[in-house]
């Protein structure tokens, strides 16, 4: 039985592999994140595809430009009905605000409940020495919970990063703020490009709201048997 606390990542690049994929995943999974790749290859078509079959989705597109910007393109998604979109917190806390404030606006005058608005921290992607390599002193940690605190002054409903910084954001950010976790790997899977990753169990034990599991799901010999095995471990917590 589906869990809305697993979200799959549709990271694949035409209608036709990503149809192919939630046919596959029947009733296993009740939540999709549609990504740059998928977006930009179809537009909001797929989300719409997938809201008509009563699926959930997170619209992963991490806006990031001048608060006005922002605010204008996240009502402007606001037409596809996403359950979740997201900022990128590195556009600081004037844009967060704005964006914040763009979308409960739109979402109010439309007469429709407003989509979460999480905004991404640091991609999990990337480790000590990337970070070091943008000029940053602080550490990755630091930087997580400094923008999560601002995302959550600027009227976010919570955060994307990863489950290395888990436990702290739950810690200083209460109960009620949403930490949608990606860089999840089950046991005996490969990072690939991850590096702060931890298990499904290991990561709903910090604190994970949400996990987004791709390419342990889609690129698995038989995706539904993956998806039930993140769902046994995460309910197993």
């Amino acid at each position: 039985m589906a869990d809305d606390r697993l979200i799959a990542a549709l990271d694949v690049p035409t209608r036709t592999s990503a149809e192919q994929l939630v046919a596959r995943l029947g009733d296993s999974v009740s939540y999709y994140k549609v990504g740059m790749e998928l977006f930009y290859a179809l537009g909001g078509g797929i989300v719409t595809w997938l809201k008509e079959r009563g699926k959930k989705v997170f619209l992963d597109l991490k806006l990031h430009d001048i608060p006005n910007t922002v605010g204008n393109g996240l009502c402007s998604l606001l037409r596809l009905r996403p359950d979740i979109l997201n900022v990128h917190t590195a556009g600081g806390l004037r844009m967060m605000k704005t964006a914040s404030e763009a979308l409960h606006s739109a979402a109010e005058a439309e007469g429709i409940p407003c989509p979460k608005l999480i905004g991404v921290t640091v991609l999990t992607s990337m480790d000590a020495d990337d970070w070091a390599g943008l000029g940053h002193t602080g550490t990755i940690a630091d930087a997580v919970l400094r923008r999560a605190r601002f995302a959550q002054e600027a009227g976010l409903d919570g955060v994307v990063a990863s489950p290395a910084e888990t436990a702290e954001i739950r810690r200083v950010c209460g109960e009620d703020f949403l930490i949608v976790t990606p860089g999840i790997r089950p046991a005996g899977v490969s990072n690939d490009d991850q590096r702060r990753v931890m298990t499904p169990a290991g990561a709903i034990r910090a604190g994970a709201s949400q996990l987004v599991v791709g390419r342990a799901i889609y690129a698995a010999a038989d995706p539904r048997t993956a998806a039930e095995e993140v769902l046994k471990e995460m309910e197993s917590v």
